[in-house]
């Protein structure tokens, strides 16, 4: 099939219209001055290309039945769970419509959101639409980052939901990252540093990444740790990364001291206190870092996939098991 750069953006073009848009061929072939047989053609040639997968996943019976384990298992109030997708991007725009359908849902005048950094939060505004206004203050919960660029930096992602909301954002005027622990305690003790990170701190709900704390994660891609600091990390137990503030090992402990006290922004038991802390990890390599992030008590609503969410739960019960069975040998 020889399709050129143009028609092939084209194609793509009218997949997301028809798939994710919710647009008729009727309605495509309107705007896009297109036959509806050429539209059809298109919509067939995208399946071919792998530009759209079509899968049945789940029952709607299964999808409760698996918020209802995640909740009976880690006492979560909210398990917000997308289908399965093998392209990476489909994914998070997957997971991050279901969290943005969520705060529609749940946001009221007055309430305050912290908000975290990195792509799946990002993609949350991508998908807001348009909202009922409310008077919301979205304050960012971790400093700024010149690497991280603006689909990633708390600042912008912030500004964004307050803009799609009408409501406020507050920065967080300081790095996120420092080498030096001293000059982070003397950037804490900054007033205007103070004030952004307790009105944080008092927010009805908080949106955070998880991650896996690999090698290749973005945290050493913007050079905050190096690979090296990562991998003795990962052999001393580490599993997950809360936004980049705390470590995790699997049973949701803090972990990995050597590499505390650099980030500038809320701590894990800063997230114990808000009521309710939206965890958003679209990613497969997630399983284990959400299963130490869960243990931890720290998350009130989970959005990940289905295929996440079963991984989850098996290695739930084998860590469970093993445990279990050690305990019996010692007695």
């Amino acid at each position: 099939m020889n399709i050129d750069d143009q028609e092939l953006s084209l194609i793509t073009l009218v997949a997301k219209q028809y798939y994710y848009e919710g647009k008729t061929q009727d309605e495509i072939s309107q705007s896009q001055n297109l036959s509806r047989t050429k539209i059809g053609r298109m919509l067939r040639q995208a399946r071919d290309l792998g530009l759209v997968t079509i899968r049945i996943n789940l029952s709607p019976v299964e999808f409760f039945n698996l918020e209802q384990e995640l909740k009976s298992r880690f006492g979560i109030r909210r398990a917000l769970i997308a289908v399965d997708h093998e392209d990476e991007d489909l994914q998070r725009a997957a997971v991050a419509q279901l969290v943005s359908d969520n705060l529609t849902d749940i946001l009221a005048d007055g309430m305050a959101v912290a908000v975290g950094m990195g792509r799946n939060l990002g993609a949350v505004t991508a998908h807001l639409g348009s909202q009922k206004p409310r008077n919301c203050t979205f304050v960012s919960s971790i400093g700024g980052s010149l690497r991280a660029g603006e689909g990633l930096n708390s600042d912008h992602i912030a500004r964004r939901f307050a803009a799609a909301f009408n409501g406020r954002s507050e920065t967080l005027y300081a790095p996120a990252h420092v080498d030096d622990p001293k000059l982070r305690e003397l950037l804490l003790k900054d007033e205007t540093v103070q004030q952004t990170l307790n009105r944080a701190r008092r927010a009805d709900v908080a949106l955070i990444g998880i991650g896996d704390f690999s090698e290749t994660s973005y945290l050493v891609k913007m050079g905050w740790y190096t690979a090296l600091e990562v991998a003795r990390a990962r052999m001393n137990g580490t599993v997950a990364d809360v936004s980049g503030y705390d470590f995790l090992d699997i049973d949701g402990r803090p972990s990995a001291p050597e590499l505390q006290h650099r980030v500038i922004g809320l701590s894990h038991d800063d997230f114990r206190r808000i009521p309710n802390v939206i965890a958003v990890a679209s990613e497969r390599n997630k399983a284990l870092s959400l299963l130490g992030s869960l243990r931890s008590g720290i998350i009130g609503t989970l959005a990940t996939s289905a295929a996440n969410v079963r991984s989850i739960i098996e290695i739930d019960e084998q860590t469970k098991a093993g445990a279990a069975g050690l305990k019996s040998r010692a007695s």
